[in-house]
């Protein structure tokens, strides 16, 4: 996967963009205490900073 190793511009871009939007999303949803609501946003935000964690690893496979 040469790809994310030949455009680190693109790949700090997504990194950025997935960690706030997971962050963001993970805060609010701890805020909404005792709704399903919540839990549904802190499980998006988690599986959004789970991508940006395998876009940052993407480019260290082998």
């Amino acid at each position: 996967m040469n790809f994310w190793k030949n455009h680190t511009a693109l790949r700090f871009i997504l990194i950025a963009v997935f960690f706030v939007i997971g962050l963001t999303l993970t805060l609010v949803g701890w805020s909404m205490t005792g709704k399903l609501a919540g839990l549904g946003l802190m499980i998006v935000g988690i599986i959004l900073l789970l991508t940006a964690l395998f876009v940052y690893n993407a480019a260290y496979k082998n």
